[in-house]
């Protein structure tokens, strides 16, 4: 953790790194309304597979964005706000989802709340030291645990429709893919708590000081 740059980032709104940010918040809806129709009001496997794939999509863009800023000295002072408010939008409000069908359910649900406490906690604490001049930057650690969620999620949303599949090809009824999910989730919630802990310690010890 250190005070912030004296001299700001550019902004650079139609910068590709943004572009490919702004794509994947708006692949939010979309995933979210595909998951829908398939869970709630009955709709065919193939919306699943249609959601995979958007999910899919966005997902790699949180790897390209990155790369572009680099490689094409990009980088922006809104791609910085942005990026993580898009992990976060996409990963919450597919883990809502899902809970909502009981795609997550039982014990697991506890891992889906460790996950969107602590990314509440940490954008709060990131909010009020960014008031007083001071980033937390993202560690390695938390590059992966991002990345960790969005595997998980990707097993979870192919859920029911993934477990069919294997299942024809098991001759028998499996639920491999769904639990591969639930297991890898547990995983990512873990590495968020751990993560989180460490935001959490590190603003504590700035503001006693």
């Amino acid at each position: 953790m250190h005070p912030a740059s004296s001299t700001p980032l550019p902004a650079r709104p139609l910068a590709l790194p943004n572009l490919l940010t702004y794509g994947r918040i708006a692949a939010v809806p979309v995933v979210v309304a595909l998951m829908y129709w398939y869970s709630i009001l009955d709709g065919g496997v193939w919306l699943r597979w249609i959601a995979l794939a958007v999910f899919i999509t966005a997902g790699i863009t949180d790897a390209l964005d990155g790369y572009f800023a680099r490689a094409y000295g990009q980088q922006s002072s809104l791609g910085r706000m942005l990026d993580p408010i898009a992990d976060k939008l996409l990963v919450s409000s597919c883990l809502l989802m899902l809970a909502a069908e009981e795609t997550i359910r039982g014990w697991s649900l506890l891992a889906a709340v460790i996950i969107l406490c602590r990314e509440i906690l940490v954008s709060g604490l990131r909010e009020y030291l960014a008031e007083l001049r001071v980033s937390i930057p993202v560690s390695r650690l938390a590059k992966w645990k991002t990345t960790w969620q969005l595997v998980a999620v990707g097993f979870l949303i192919a859920g029911e429709a993934g477990d069919k599949v294997a299942s024809e090809l098991m001759k028998h009824d499996v639920l491999v893919i769904t639990n591969i999910g639930l297991a890898l989730l547990w995983l990512s919630a873990l590495v968020t708590l751990y993560t989180g802990w460490d935001y959490m310690r590190a603003g504590l010890r700035h503001m006693i000081d």
